[in-house]
């Protein structure tokens, strides 16, 4: 009778005791997240001018600053063969003042506005921007659009701003992971400027004031140009400012992107670093861009299989084999294309083995969909992370250029939440078989040939392009 009672009483205290501790790990649990929120443009106000110059002002928040963008449809693209940086070198000696300012006397006033005048040069757009204090916007816009229309382009400024150029060019063709997004690149956009990411030194030393003003007088002008302005602001004193300002410009010709027919040679290439302890890897192939429509489901297929930190091919190669610390895949986005590909900085004697699982979860996406409970955390991390770059004035602006980038419709942005929780498991695993197939990818490996050649051949069967 004894011994029951002690049973008894070990048996009732292993029991509490286990209760506790699922008590405890509960307590432990994140709280479960919310529902993801859609999404819905701010009430905004568009202006068309005689010029085709096109103003958009979007009121938004409550700090009482403005956020301006001169944003033109042209950059990087608009280069011809021997062109490459030639817009980068533009919109460098752009910066030098204009015709009635000097780059000090831009600066000073600007931050007098509580802001600073920044341009920028992008594959599709160069953008001329600043945010300063809500009363100051239209004195903002009056200086930036006199550096828009009357740069001085001082021969004195050049040479500098060349030998700076082919300093930033030489730090970064030292670096492996230009070399090899330079040579795939040139493999997936073989006749683009997609395709050619650097210039060489004897390029840059042919760039003259004359080419520059060559290609500025080809590509701006108003009808390429849109004047965004969101946050606080007067808006009738900021349409007068447009008005006065830049409805007289040039209309310019009208923008016309050349649409890239990317390569599908399937090259798998080697670049030798003799004695690298690591190999970088780019490893992909061209698939659609973002006014095809499967772009946002093959988006949220990106995001799971390498494009976010708890995807299958990061915890693979990074946090079970620990080949890697920084893989990621990544869905490029271009005008009416798009390539989709997996980098990585792998250890070298792991440098098959990381193809090798690359090729293994691929291929298990192919063959097998993911739980709902897998997809469900990568659709609440996309859509929370999408409603997010629109909490600002300069998230807003910038989603609006995209559109404007990729001929889109408003409801790209406003549907794109639910077209993004509309996205099955099944659908992922279709999104998989129709474009990501490693059958048909290119693969460019800077490493130690000597150590890693053989390890590729093994992996891919595949002839090496010398």
């Amino acid at each position: 009778m004894k011994r029951t009672i002690i049973y008894s009483l070990a048996l009732l205290f292993f029991v509490s005791l286990g209760f506790a501790q699922d008590e405890e790990k509960q307590k432990e649990q994140p709280p479960k997240g919310g529902e993801p929120k859609g999404f819905s443009l701010p009430e905004k106000e568009i202006i068309e001018f005689d010029n085709g110059l096109t103003l958009v002002m979007i009121p938004y928040g409550s700090i009482p600053k403005a956020t301006i963008r001169i944003s033109i449809k042209t950059g990087n693209i608009d280069e011809k063969e021997n062109e490459v940086w030639l817009s980068d070198l533009m919109g460098n000696l752009m910066q030098e003042g204009s015709t009635t300012k000097t780059s000090q006397q831009i600066a000073e006033d600007m931050a007098s506005m509580g802001g600073n005048l920044n341009i920028g040069v992008r594959p599709h757009t160069t953008s001329i921007s600043s945010s300063v204090l809500y009363e100051f916007a239209p004195d903002a816009i009056s200086i930036m659009a006199d550096v828009l229309q009357n740069p001085k382009w001082p021969e004195a400024e050049l040479d500098r701003l060349k030998n700076d150029m082919k300093r930033d060019l030489s730090v970064q063709l030292s670096r492996p992971d230009a070399q090899a997004s330079s040579a795939f690149f040139a493999e997936m956009y073989p006749d683009h400027p997609y395709g050619r990411i650097y210039p060489n030194d004897n390029m840059i030393d042919s760039y003259s004031v004359d080419k520059i003003k060559g290609f500025y007088d080809k590509n701006f002008g108003a009808q390429r140009t849109t004047v965004y302005v969101a946050g606080n602001f007067d808006s009738d004193k900021v349409k007068k400012a447009v008005e006065n300002n830049l409805s007289s410009w040039r209309q310019g010709t009208p923008s016309a992107y050349p649409v890239a027919i990317p390569g599908s040679n399937q090259e798998v290439k080697i670049i030798d670093r003799p004695g690298a302890p690591q190999s970088t890897i780019y490893y992909g192939l061209p698939v659609v861009g973002p006014s095809n429509d499967d772009y946002i489901a093959l988006d949220i297929t990106n995001s799971l299989l390498g494009g976010s930190f708890a995807s299958r091919i990061t915890s693979n190669i990074r946090e079970d084999k620990g080949y890697t610390y920084s893989p990621r895949s990544v869905l490029d986005a271009n005008y009416k294309s798009g390539v989709w590909y997996e980098s990585a900085d792998v250890t070298t004697e792991h440098t098959g083995a990381s193809l090798q699982e690359i090729q293994k979860e691929i291929e298990k996406l192919q063959k097998e969909p993911p739980t709902q409970q897998e997809i469900d955390g990568i659709l609440n991390y996309e859509s929370g992370i999408f409603v997010l770059q629109n909490s600002t004035p300069e998230g807003i602006i910038g989603q609006l250029v995209f559109l404007n980038t990729h001929d889109l419709d408003e409801s790209f942005l406003t549907d794109k939440v639910d077209n993004m929780l509309a996205v099955t498991p099944e659908k992922v695993q279709e999104m998989t078989q129709k474009y990501i197939s490693a059958e048909k990818m290119t693969l460019i490996v800077v490493g130690d040939k000597a150590k890693i050649e053989s390890q590729i051949q093994e992996t891919l069967k595949k002839p090496l392009k010398q």
